[in-house]
């Protein structure tokens, strides 16, 4: 499958709104409504359980929503999920929103999205590029000399930024100093503390450097404090502001929006958190002031608009080609054996799954779990949000055990990117998303999926 972005336009179409359940107890789900323009075709919305998919669709109905429900019954409380393949779609939703009222999870819920975030950034920050107001090459000393100071603000570069080679370390662990030993406190301590960006970006460029800049890869929320500074910086309005305008309505999403309080605005589920059995049970972060998250990490959006951002952006609908192109040129991601398990570009990775290459991001923060994949022509899509995070358990050694839901996610994952072939590659694995690390030394930097 080719990685070379495709610039082929995609028909405006009004927002669609679909509704199916997976499981029995959504039987009696809402009826979908479509709404096409004039000149798009009206998509066919494949529900479960029991609808059959087209041979042409190469969505199987039956086996997204059987899944689907392993990922439930292996112990995650609620997720929901879209899947496209062209312009056929299934959506799902199983287990539960609300654990203590047993409210169903249904499909096309808020969510908070997390690191997916970063690829709205990112579009951001191109858009500027293509413009001239931007050089992905120069020095971030040139736009925010007070930010990144002295020799590492002339050596880091914007690229290196969105990249995460930067080597400036993550302010996560400066922000929340206590997560670790005492996560509910820590938590609950920051449930409506509000930082500010210039506070984050701080706590990152003071907090220990992962590598010299440009040296190697390294996850870090500071890098995306920082862009969102730069567009501030070049556009003389809130990166917030700037986003939501020239990306988000760009793409034509209903469903997007930085939140404005520590509330979510629209229908979600509750968002349970256990930290890797630290918090037990695991509690409630539905509620939360995600300034923490800023440009980083803080949007709300439906698994629906972020196939639709994704299918907008790999279709050139959101950038010039020189700029998707730069945004689809990656580096290296390596797992503590040194093996390359994605390729990370500009606020957007690769994984190669046993079908073919897949673009997208994964967000997780806390409570919120989020991931989306698409084919290079934004053709076959998936994205998925769930309602209990780091759910895995510390071993003896120090290590995160296995989960039997990151296998039934996997399941999954390759049922809705490879279709009829998943039955086949059952024991294959699909790149994980952020490679997780020893967790000997636990701390919110060695977590990053945050």
């Amino acid at each position: 499958m080719s990685s070379e972005p495709v610039s082929e336009p995609r028909p405006d179409r009004r927002r669609r709104v679909r509704v199916a359940g997976t499981t029995a107890a959504l039987a009696a789900a809402l009826l979908a409504t479509v709404v096409p323009a004039e000149a798009a075709p009206a998509p066919t919305v494949l529900s479960a359980p029991g609808a059959a998919a087209t041979a042409s669709s190469g969505l199987d109905s039956k086996a997204l929503g059987a899944a689907l429900d392993a990922v439930h019954a292996a112990g995650m409380y609620g997720a929901d999920a879209e899947v496209r393949d062209g312009n056929q779609e299934w959506q799902g939703a199983t287990g539960l929103a609300d654990i203590g009222t047993g409210r169903a999870m249904r499909p096309q819920l808020q969510h908070r999205v997390g690191s997916v975030t970063k690829a709205f950034t990112s579009v951001a920050v191109l858009q500027q590029v293509a413009k001239g107001r931007i050089d992905l090459d120069a020095p971030i000393g040139r736009y925010l000399p007070g930010t990144v100071p002295g020799e590492r603000g002339r050596a880091i570069t914007v690229r290196m930024l969105l990249n995460h080679t930067s080597g400036i370390g993550d302010y996560i662990p400066a922000a929340f100093p206590s997560l670790v030993d005492n996560p509910v406190k820590s938590l609950e301590d920051n449930r409506f503390r509000h930082f500010r960006p210039e506070e984050l970006a701080r706590l990152g460029v003071e907090a220990a450097p992962t590598g010299k800049p440009g040296e190697k890869w390294s996850y870090s929320n500071t890098n995306y404090a920082i862009a969102g500074m730069l567009i501030r910086k070049v556009t003389g309005e809130a990166p917030e502001a700037y986003i939501t305008r020239d990306v988000i309505r760009k793409a034509g999403l209903r469903n997007t929006y930085f939140p404005r309080s520590p509330y979510i605005a629209g229908p979600h589920p509750k968002m349970y958190e256990s930290f890797f059995g630290l918090i037990d049970p695991p509690r409630d972060y539905s509620v939360y002031d995600m300034s923490w998250g800023g440009t980083a990490g803080a949007l709300v959006s439906t698994t629906g608009d972020l196939n639709d951002f994704y299918r907008a952006l790999l279709r050139g609908r959101l950038l010039p080609a020189a700029q998707l192109h730069e945004m689809q040129t990656t580096v290296p991601v390596l797992d503590e054996n040194g093996k390359v398990v994605m390729h990370y570009g500009l606020g957007v990775y690769a994984v190669d799954s046993p079908c073919g290459r897949f673009w997208g991001h994964n967000g997780v923060v806390f409570g919120a779990g989020t991931s989306v994949l698409s084919s290079a022509d934004g053709k076959r899509q998936m994205a998925i949000a769930s309602n209990l995070t780091k759910y895995q358990k510390i071993g003896k050694d120090g290590k995160l055990e296995p989960s039997p839901i990151d296998a039934a996610f996997n399941g999954f994952y390759l049922q809705a990117l490879c279709g009829k072939d998943a039955g086949d590659r059952a024991g294959e694995p699909v790149a994980p998303a952020v490679p997780l690390p020893p967790t000997r030394d636990l701390t919110p930097a060695t977590a990053p999926r945050l």
